[in-house]
C-alpha cells in the first residue's frame, strides 16, 4: 500500500483547529505509521505539493492569498476537508463582513485606534489584499468532507482521520452537518 500523502492549511482563522490536531497526541505517531505530512504550518515546506491525497483545511478564504491557496489546494488535492466552523461557515473571520468592505476594516484596525503614526500597511507582502468578503471554504471550491467544531475536539479529528484513512466515509460529513 503506499503511503498517504496528508496536508494541513491554515487559512483566516485562529490556528486553534491545528491545536487540536496536535491534540491527538500519542495518536499522530499511528497517523505517522500510513501517512506522511507533505504540508502544513507545522513543517517547512513552502509550496503546496501535486498529489496531495487528503487536506485538511482551517480557517476562511479572507484575502488574496487565501484565494491562491485554496485554489492550489482543490487542483492538487484528491479529498479537501473544511476543517473546523471557520472553513465550514465562516464562523468569527466572516464577523468582519457587515462592517463593510476591506478599506472600512483596514481604516477600524489601522487608523482608528490611537497610535503615534497611524497608517494602514501598504508594502508588498505586509498585509494580503483583504477580499471583499470572507467565504467559507465550500464557496470557494467542492469539497468532499466537512469537520465542524470551534474547534473540533481532538476525539473527533482522530475519528474522522480514523474512518478516511481506512477508506470509508467518516460520520461527520456531508451538507447534514456544517456546524459543530
Amino acid at each position: 500500500m503506499d503511503r498517504l500523502k496528508f496536508a494541513t492549511v491554515w487559512l483566516g482563522g485562529c490556528s486553534g483547529c491545528h491545536m487540536s490536531f496536535l491534540d491527538l497526541d500519542e495518536w499522530l505517531f499511528d497517523l505517522a505509521q500510513v501517512a506522511d505530512v507533505v504540508y502544513s504550518p507545522v513543517v517547512d515546506t513552502k509550496e503546496y505539493p501535486e498529489g496531495v491525497d487528503v487536506c485538511l483545511v482551517e480557517g476562511a478564504v479572507a484575502n488574496e492569498d487565501n484565494l491562491e491557496l485554496i485554489l492550489q489546494v482543490r487542483q492538487r488535492t484528491k479529498v479537501v476537508v473544511a476543517f473546523g466552523d471557520c472553513a465550514v461557515t465562516g464562523n468569527v473571520t466572516a464577523m468582519r463582513n457587515p462592517l463593510g468592505g476591506p478599506d472600512l476594516v483596514l481604516q477600524r484596525a489601522y487608523l482608528d485606534p490611537s497610535n503615534l503614526r497611524p497608517r494602514v500597511p501598504q508594502e508588498a507582502g505586509i498585509v494580503p489584499p483583504l477580499l471583499e468578503r470572507v467565504l467559507p471554504v465550500h464557496e470557494v471550491v467542492p469539497v468532499d468532507f466537512f469537520l465542524p467544531g470551534c474547534p473540533p475536539p481532538a476525539a473527533r479529528i482522530q475519528a474522522f482521520l480514523e474512518e478516511l484513512v481506512a477508506g470509508k466515509a467518516p460520520r461527520a460529513a456531508g451538507n447534514d452537518l456544517r456546524f459543530g
